[in-house]
């Protein structure tokens, strides 16, 4: 906790753009806060806050950090960082942004912060999965959230056009006002949609990042997850209930070359127990993550003959 007297003593005796930094630094790591949404450190994560109060990008040049304060300057950085800290709001959240794949995107309490591990993927143009010799036309994120995976796919893919499903239309006006920033009307189109129920024609790949946090894992999460909404975290008692759905129903909509991409995180020894004889292809990530599988059109296939037969 940051009380008013620590505040008030951090106003009176801190001067310099560092000295801020440094005591959010102090007061972050003396209060145990958790770092999972775009800083994995105390000191980045006061970098960030007093950057954005000061209205001054966070990779400014080493020298503006000796600026002095002004007293309204120096009471707006204080009370961001206690709000950080006694409410335990994560970082984006303050800011409004978050980044993904190398762009900032809109973000607050409406959609999840992005942290996908689908973002390395991306990067790597989905290698060696996708084959490099065409690129993929028709891209589908499905539970898009605030839009940032399906945008990066269009980054990384100039030529595809891109659709965003999402369920919750208060997410989807994020991915909307994100379309905008970015400025991709002409390729990248917002949905309402319950899972695949918008989805129409084929994709050449399928991308996901769905509520898959199970019951045990919900009743555990660190206080800064409470911000995120519960809809796009919680997934029933194994964390796979929109999962099954998605199985069943993502081969009609692939084209017979195509990728389905899903994040299950957590949830992934559940997932493969529960389809002991689909040969799910785990992602490992140079960066951190798991949970993600690839599956190929004719695995889901193979999968569709299965479960008709059960």
């Amino acid at each position: 906790m940051i009380t008013d007297a620590q505040l008030q003593s951090a106003v009176t005796d801190l001067r310099t753009l560092q000295d801020f930094v440094r005591w959010g630094a102090s007061r972050l790591a003396a209060s145990e806060v958790y770092f999972g949404h775009g800083t994995d450190n105390p000191w980045d994560d006061a970098l960030v806050l007093v950057a954005h109060a000061l209205n001054l990008p966070w990779d400014m040049p080493a020298e503006w950090r000796t600026s002095r304060l002004t007293e309204d300057e120096r009471q707006q950085v204080a009370h961001l960082l206690q709000q950080r800290v006694n409410q335990r709001v994560p970082t984006p959240y303050l800011t409004g942004e978050a980044w993904f794949c190398g762009q900032p995107y809109l973000v607050d309490e409406r959609v999840l912060i992005p942290r996908s591990p689908i973002g390395e993927m991306i990067q790597q143009y989905f290698a060696p999965y996708w084959q490099p010799a065409r690129s993929p036309q028709r891209i589908l994120d499905v539970c898009s959230g605030s839009g940032c995976i399906g945008l990066a796919c269009a980054y990384a893919y100039p030529d595809a056009q891109v659709e965003l499903l999402e369920l919750s239309l208060d997410a989807l006006q994020v991915a909307e006002a994100n379309i905008e920033r970015h400025q991709m009307h002409d390729r990248v189109v917002a949905l309402q949609s319950d899972l695949l129920s918008a989805a129409d024609g084929r994709y050449d790949l399928i991308v996901s990042n769905p509520p898959y946090v199970d019951a045990d894992d919900m009743a555990c999460l660190p206080d800064e997850y409470r911000h995120e909404p519960e809809l796009a975290l919680a997934a029933g008692e194994d964390g796979l209930d929109l999962v099954h759905i998605m199985l069943s129903q993502a081969r009609q909509y692939l084209s017979d070359d195509g990728l389905l991409v899903v994040e299950v995180g957590n949830s992934w020894p559940a997932l493969a127990a529960a389809y002991p004889d689909v040969d799910f292809d785990w992602v490992s990530f140079e960066h951190g993550g798991h949970g993600v599988f690839v599956l190929q059109a004719q695995q889901l296939d193979a999968l569709s003959q299965s479960l008709k037969q059960d």
